[in-house]
């Protein structure tokens, strides 16, 4: 859900639709939303899995202070996504499988 046109800030800008890649896959975002929502309106909540139980995050603070959203990108590990701008040819991957973090 996208809001496209605000009673106070008028009518949301145009921007330029980019494909990006998640573990191989082409999606499309638009360009300069965080990666975390270009992920979740293509359908992917489950960024990651806890070391001790597997269970899933995503995105939870959305503002960069905690660490639930962090993926792999362009190589790099640990990027915080909710704060991360998307651009055309990045390559996401899921953060750490179990094993990777300590929660």
């Amino acid at each position: 859900m996208r809001v496209m046109k605000h009673g106070i800030l008028g009518d949301a800008p145009e921007r330029k639709t980019v494909t990006f890649f998640f573990e191989g896959e082409p999606l499309e975002g638009l360009e300069g939303d965080p990666v975390a929502v270009a992920l979740m309106n293509a359908g992917i909540k489950d960024f990651r899995e806890t070391r001790k139980k597997g269970e899933p995050r995503g995105v939870f603070c959305a503002i960069g202070r905690c660490t639930d959203c962090m993926m792999t990108i362009d190589g790099v590990a640990n990027v915080r996504t909710c704060i991360t701008p998307v651009r055309e040819g990045m390559r996401v991957e899921r953060g750490r499988k179990p094993g990777g973090d300590s929660k």
